[in-house]
């Protein structure tokens, strides 16, 4: 990057960023790197284990940009809280909470939980294009991709609904490829959020066809490939997962659930074995619904992707991480695969080309 580049990003970012967030590498600036939680910034060495994509609430019933009114949040508490507490004591330290804007984001809720559990809880900004754009609102496609990144950056700079609460990462979500225009625009507004905060861009994403498209877009708006995260890569073939973290993508293999223990084992494995370990994110995707694919009636349940989930958060630390010790791994790639990849992916900095 010449100097006059680096100058520019490390303006631009700080302007954004606040006191206390480097808008380059920490090499290139001699600061630690931070993520953002719902109570506040914190040193990204201490997100210890971490859980990078799952859901609190979901509300399929469809919402505003303010918290859901289709459930009752006394009840959801009592609900919720003692999963993260297990959560907590298997050893977890860090949950990466996905559900966005118009489809059940609740700050003020999270904060909450992440208080008394002792979790450290990340929230987002964006706008989720997937499920054929149902959850889009209306004004996204009258915006332009520079109109939509300030209203996400909005959030970053003063906080999620008059909350003072400031979002974690960016996150969006496209259909399978080739993508829509509005999807196509919901990139472009990540990858030019991303570039004025810092904030890694993680998009819910229906194949590799998607995928390709996605890191095609960021990379037109100056955005390197170690910014994007590729939610459910197990969407995908293996040598697609391969080819995609060759190139500098996170992987992100977040359905684990017990029925398919072998497959994402095998994947990993391929990973590993290719040295491209360090580009692999692994996560449940379970959280409490509301009105899910099965047409539940709205007063909320555990699941992943419409079934039961009898432990939610639960499979990775019971079952899966026993499975890739007995494949052959030792500490020192668990605790990549854990905690190293999640600090990595969310630390705050801009990743320019």
């Amino acid at each position: 990057m010449d100097d006059s580049r680096r100058a520019f990003l490390r303006t631009a970012a700080f302007g954004v960023l606040g006191a206390g967030f480097s808008a380059c590498s920490p090499n290139e600036i001699g600061q630690p790197l931070r993520i953002m939680t719902v109570r506040g910034p914190l040193s990204a060495d201490k997100m210890g284990m971490t859980l990078p994509h799952e859901h609190v609430v979901v509300d399929f019933l469809g919402t505003g940009p303010s918290p859901s009114e289709h459930y009752d949040r006394e009840s959801a508490f009592q609900n919720i809280l003692p999963h993260l507490q297990r959560l907590k004591a298997a050893g977890c330290a860090t949950l990466v909470e996905s559900t966005p804007a118009f489809i059940g984001r609740d700050a003020i809720f999270l904060r909450r939980l992440s208080e008394a559990s002792g979790l450290n809880i990340l929230t987002n900004t964006g706008f989720y294009g997937a499920a054929e754009d149902k959850y889009v609102p209306p004004f996204a496609y009258d915006e332009s991709h520079e109109q939509l990144a300030q209203r996400w950056l909005a959030e970053w700079t003063n906080g999620i609904d008059g909350t003072g609460i400031r979002p974690g990462f960016i996150k969006t979500g496209v259909d399978r490829g080739p993508l829509s225009e509005i999807d196509a625009k919901l990139v472009r507004a990540a990858a030019l959020a991303h570039r004025q905060s810092g904030l890694v861009v993680a998009i819910h994403t229906g194949d590799a066809v998607a995928a390709r498209e996605e890191l095609r877009i960021l990379q037109e708006e100056n955005v390197a490939p170690e910014a994007f995260i590729w939610i459910h890569a197990q969407n995908a073939e293996s040598a697609d997962q391969v080819e995609l973290a060759g190139k500098g993508v996170w992987v992100s293999l977040d359905g684990i659930n017990d029925g398919e223990l072998d497959r994402y084992r095998d994947w990993i494995v391929t990973l590993w074995r290719k040295n491209l370990l360090g580009r692999v994110l692994i996560s449940h995707d379970d959280g409490w619904s509301i009105a899910g694919p099965d047409g539940s009636d709205g007063t909320g349940r555990f699941s992943r992707l419409g079934s039961d989930a009898a432990l939610p958060f639960d499979t990775i630390f019971s079952r899966f991480l026993p499975m890739l010790r007995k494949a052959g791994m030792g500490p020192e790639e668990i605790l990549r695969l854990t905690v190293e990849n999640p600090r990595e992916a969310f630390a705050i900095w801009v990743r320019p080309l």
